[in-house]
């Protein structure tokens, strides 16, 4: 599948949305479908760093295990899927834009067309549009002031 491309732009420093989006365990917060995250690794936030995640997509559980492939402190933090269903490789920039705003931009790659062949002519509009939600929920609620 290609790539998939969104960004969005806060009114939010780019430090603090950082550490926000680069701690995996706030995903469920924001990413629809997600049951939960946890970091797997003594020290996250670092890399190969390790996660495990559970989401629901197309009615299943989807139990995936993550480790962070790049990671440059404040900025930019990739995980790509070293255990489930299909492979994903996301990665999440943070830029500053002055005047405590930022934009954050995530890259999402994925073939799942295996384990949904059903679906499969319709799974990147579907997961373009699910991503889209994502980071649409993630500006309001980090416009909204708090995170925690």
């Amino acid at each position: 599948m290609k790539p998939i491309t969104v960004s969005v732009e806060v009114n939010r420093p780019a430090a603090e949305v950082f550490a926000f989006v680069s701690d995996v365990q706030n995903n469920p917060k924001w990413q629809r479908g997600q049951r939960s995250c946890a970091w797997t690794s003594p020290t996250p936030h670092e890399l190969d760093a390790t996660y495990d995640q559970t989401a629901r997509f197309l009615g299943r559980d989807i139990v995936s295990k993550f480790r962070v492939s790049e990671y440059e402190p404040g900025r930019r933090i990739r995980f790509v899927s070293t255990a489930g269903p299909f492979p994903i490789d996301e990665s999440r920039t943070v830029e500053p834009l002055g005047a405590g705003r930022s934009r954050v931009t995530a890259v999402v790659r994925g073939d799942a067309s295996k384990t949904f062949w059903i679906v499969a002519p319709l799974l990147r509009s579907m997961v373009a549009r699910s991503v889209r939600g994502d980071y649409g929920r993630l500006h309001r609620l980090l416009q909204g002031g708090s995170t925690r």
